[in-house]
């Protein structure tokens, strides 16, 4: 039976979600990466080198990474020269990011725990800064678009990557299914835990996806915002620049 917002314990509609979406991904950190692996075959790298590559960082820059989780954002911008902060409020997602910076060895790079709607930094203080499948999680992802804008410096990139909402819809169902069946029994085969993956549908249905973040990008007063659709909209990367 597809699990929903009424049965799912780590979803919570409304505004006080942080507890919740805490406790999933304590369960699931120690097993993230692999199951991101496996339930995107693998195109979650090449989602997220996308963004790498729209975000341009050069050696010098600062970048910030909001919700890093394990890091792979945090850790690719670092790679590129940037002066990278990998942010995230989970305790045990942020211990693995550490594992894998201390193999990188990289001075570039630090991971810090906080809030993304309260981000602990000055205004205008980063060339870029990115999310990768975070903002979805928030309380108020209005709140976390704000503070990333607040946060960037004049002229400094905004990126957002997230699942999304194909506008083809036999695309979009056969979409949906496959979050709302297959994914879950993967979380159960991996980490014992169907609901942390049902989730990833839960959240989403709550989430106004690419078209809801660019139209709030521009509201913001950010300029040069666009969309790059994946997989034919199941994934998208909403960009934007701060006037």
């Amino acid at each position: 039976m597809a699990t929903n917002f009424r049965t799912n314990k780590f979803f919570a509609p409304g505004a006080h979600p942080a507890e919740k979406v805490n406790q999933l991904f304590t369960a699931v950190a120690r097993r993230y990466d692999l199951i991101n692996d496996l339930q995107s075959l693998g195109l979650h790298r090449y989602w997220k080198r996308r963004v790498i590559d729209l975000a341009r960082a050069q050696p010098g820059e600062r970048a910030l990474d909001v919700c890093c989780g394990t890091g792979d954002l945090a850790l690719a911008l670092a790679r590129r020269g940037a002066q990278t902060i990998g942010l995230d409020f989970n305790e045990p997602m942020l211990r693995v990011a550490e594992a894998r910076r201390s193999k990188l060895k990289s001075p570039l790079l630090r991971f810090v725990r906080g809030d993304a709607q309260q981000l602990p930094f000055p205004q205008d203080s980063f060339d870029i800064v990115t999310v990768g499948y975070g903002l979805r999680n928030l309380a108020s992802w209005e709140t976390g678009l704000c503070e990333m804008q607040r946060v960037a410096k004049p002229g400094g990139r905004l990126l957002a990557l997230d699942f999304g909402k194909p506008d083809n819809r036999l695309w979009r169902g056969l979409y949906f299914g496959y979050l709302r069946l297959f994914v879950p029994a993967l979380g159960r085969l991996i980490c014992g835990n169907a609901g942390a993956y049902a989730y990833i549908l839960d959240s989403l249905e709550h989430y106004p996806a690419r078209r809801g973040v660019a139209t709030k990008m521009r509201e913001l007063g950010l300029v040069n915002v666009r969309i790059t659709n994946l997989v034919g909209g199941a994934m998208s990367i909403n960009y934007a620049e701060k006037d």
